[in-house]
Formats: structure tokens, sequence, C-alpha cells
């Protein structure tokens, strides 16, 4: 339970989080005198976010800016526009950000941001306003060696561009390192689209082959068909993986003979999700949890896999291409029967890997093809979930216990290096 004044629910995902840290802490040794400090944000600020709309009337958003933890570097995470945003999801998200970067060894820390609204019901000019008054609202606490945002849930490259120029106006000159996921032209990485994607599909493929789950035939369902599980799907595909069953916001299809995702892809270039596909059938959302699968793919929103949920799936691997999908009682029930899950915060992290090539890249002005991103993507992602089979294995506890070692230890280590001032 969280002991801090401005958080109201004991449930939600800040509440997940903490669980997840309290589990990890018999682990820590002489470190875990030192995990308060995982325990609460260090900066979290809340932000009116107030524009004109289209037909001159004056609306107010609540915003969010929140970084968790700034130990081993500058905070790296997503702005979201959605409108169940809220403080409670901000913290979670960028807490997993602090242990995700520390698990894949980068030298970032964690951070998140976002604003409570519906950007699909806001015009390009409307959306624009808001996100150049947020960007001033954050101003002050973002910045490349500071807290470096990146595109989430609603928000895209052309978001970022808009972050890029209003943060740059108000430096007087061009700051292209401020934020990740740009437009390739104004800075931004090839290979940033499709990262996460890709890594889910590297980090899976890599875990498949330890408890010796052959990709060929191997039946897959995906949840959420945005760049993370599209991508993940279509290199499934490649793999020859039957992918039997896909939910998006429009709609769940299936077929158990395996959905062309080729076609799939041609479909979507028109349409607005997977509903309607002719070569599917169309089953109820909660069918989708019912589908013969050996892969799931939760890559939409968090709190997902519920314990009614785990305890009916047939999945024998679970790729978490979301942040936080599984809540931690359906994690207990799915370890009881068998289940692999490669946890959110190594399988999803090849986009704040990819993010940190931009910034690299961005830094030194020096541009690197999209082979050369992908290679050493690869090589990134395969060592650190190598790094947490190992620590699994050593500690003899799940891919999720182990990765929070893994990232509690480095996170704590600098902390404790690093000192507490004044002393």
């Amino acid at each position: 339970m969280s002991n801090l004044s401005y958080v109201s629910q004991n449930d939600g995902p800040w509440q997940t989080y903490l669980e997840q840290i309290d589990r990890v802490a018999p682990y820590l040794d002489d470190l875990k005198d030192y995990i308060d400090t995982l325990k609460r944000p260090k900066r979290a600020l809340i932000v009116d976010v107030p524009i004109v709309m289209d037909d001159g009337s004056i609306r107010h958003f609540e915003g969010y800016r929140v970084q968790h933890n700034l130990s081993r570097g500058p905070g790296k995470g997503g702005i979201r526009y959605h409108p169940d945003v809220d403080l409670n999801e901000v913290m979670a998200l960028s807490a997993w950000m602090t242990i995700k970067t520390a698990v894949v060894n980068l030298p970032f820390g964690g951070a998140k941001g976002g604003i409570r609204v519906d950007p699909r019901q806001l015009s390009p000019r409307e959306l624009e306003r808001l996100t150049r008054r947020y960007t001033s609202e954050i101003g002050h606490i973002i910045g490349p060696q500071k807290d470096i945002p990146a595109p989430d849930v609603g928000t895209n490259p052309n978001v970022m561009g808009w972050i890029m120029d209003t943060y740059s106006s108000g430096q007087g000159h061009t700051v292209t390192g401020v934020v990740t996921g740009k437009p390739v032209h104004l800075g931004g990485s090839l290979g940033r689209i499709k990262a996460t994607g890709r890594g889910v599909f590297i980090t899976g493929q890599q875990v498949a082959e330890k408890i010796k789950l052959p990709l060929e035939g191997a039946k897959v369902a995906v949840q959420g068909f945005g760049n993370v599980g599209s991508e993940a799907a279509y290199l499934f595909a490649d793999s020859k993986s039957k992918i039997v069953a896909i939910q998006d916001h429009t709609g769940t299809i299936s077929n158990p003979e395996g959905i062309d995702v080729a076609a799939l892809k041609t479909y979507l270039e028109n349409n607005p999700g997977v509903g309607g596909f002719a070569g599917a059938q169309a089953i109820s959302d909660e069918a989708f949890w019912d589908v013969e699968m050996d892969i799931l793919i939760p890559a939409a929103l968090e709190g997902q896999i519920t314990v009614e949920r785990a305890q009916k799936l047939t999945a024998k691997l679970v790729l978490e291409g979301a942040n936080g999908p599984t809540y931690p009682e359906a994690d207990d029930i799915l370890v009881q029967r068998g289940v692999t899950i490669v946890p959110d915060v190594i399988c999803n992290a090849g986009g704040v890997t990819v993010s940190y090539f931009e910034w690299v890249q961005d830094m030194s002005s020096y541009f690197w093809s999209e082979e050369e991103i992908n290679e050493r993507l690869d090589k990134l992602m395969i060592q650190a979930i190598n790094d947490v089979w190992h620590t699994s294995s050593e500690k003899a506890c799940t891919l999720r216990t182990a990765a929070f070692i893994l990232g509690c230890e480095r996170i704590l280590k600098a902390r404790k290096e690093r000192g507490i001032f004044p002393g």
C-alpha cells in the first residue's frame, strides 16, 4: 500500500508496481536499505493545459510529467494522450521506465507524461495547440540532459516535432535531443517505429528457444494492433508462426488456421482497425481469452490479464508488449500453471533502446542506417534477456522477479554510490 499523501487509490497501476518492488526486496541484500527510493517518485508535476478551441471556446485539460528516478541519468519515457490518464497511472509508467532502462543497461532514469484527453476528439490544430501549451508548462523540467520524452499511446512523431519546436523556441536554437520518436528529417532515427515490436519478437524468440517451444506452427494471439502488436505479429508470421487471433479497438477476429497478415496489412491501409476483416471470423472481445494459443502478446493497455482470464489462458508463453498488462495475482496463477512470462520491463524495451540510439545520434549529429540500428538493437536485447534468464536461474525465481532484481540492483547501486545529499 502506498503511503504517499497524493495517491488516494490502493489499487491500480501504482499499487501493482509497489507489489512488484516488495516481491524483489528479499533478493537485494544490503541494497534493500535504499528500496524506499523506488517507492516514491523524485518529482511529480501536475499542470493545467488551457487552449482555445476551433469554435473560440476555452477548454482546460489536466497534464502530468513524473520523473520517478534519475540516479542513472536523465529521465526517459513517453507522453500519453488518453481520456483515462491520471497521476496513479503516470507514476507507475514512470517507475516501470526506471526499471526498464536499468534492465537494458541504458544510461537513463525513468519518467512519463500524459494529458487527460481523447486526441481523436480534437482537430489537428487543436492537438497542436494542446501539445505546445503542455510543452511550455513542463519545459522547465525537460531537456536533453534532464528528461527526454517520446511518443506513447495517442501521440506520434508529429507531436514530438511540435514538442521539439516549442522547446527549441524557448532556448533560442534547435535542440533535437529534447525528445525522441521524432520524424526522421527532424533528427529522428530509422527503425524507431518498429523497434518495440521488434524487441517483443527478439525476446520471445530467445525465450521460446530456451523453453523448447518451436516458433514454426506456434499459435500466436495478439491484443492491440498498433505499432507494437502489428510489428511483432508480422515478424512471428515471417517465422512461420500462425497468428490465430487479433484484438484492437475495432473488434476481435480469429482464424484457427492462421490470419493472412499480408492481406490484413493491405486491409488496414484503408480501414481504422482489424474489425470487419474478411479473412477471419469476428468473435466477442472476451472470447479472445478463450482462443487456443501457444503465445500471447498483450500489446494494448495495462491491467488486461486478470485472475479470471489467467485461469483459462491456454498460452505457454506470454510476451508483455504493453506496460503492466498482468495483475500480480494473475501473474501468480500463470506461474503456478507453468506459463512463462517475459515481463514488460524487458519484453517491450526495444522502443526505449532505439530512443537511446536516436538521442545518441542527435547529440553527435551522426546518423546510422536502419540495418546498423537493428543489428545494435538485437545485440542489446539478446544480451539483456540472457542476463535476466541467468539471474532467474541463479535465484530460482520468475523472469519478472529476475528483471526487477537486475534493474533494482543497478539503480540502487547508483544511488548508494552517489550518496544522499547533504548526508
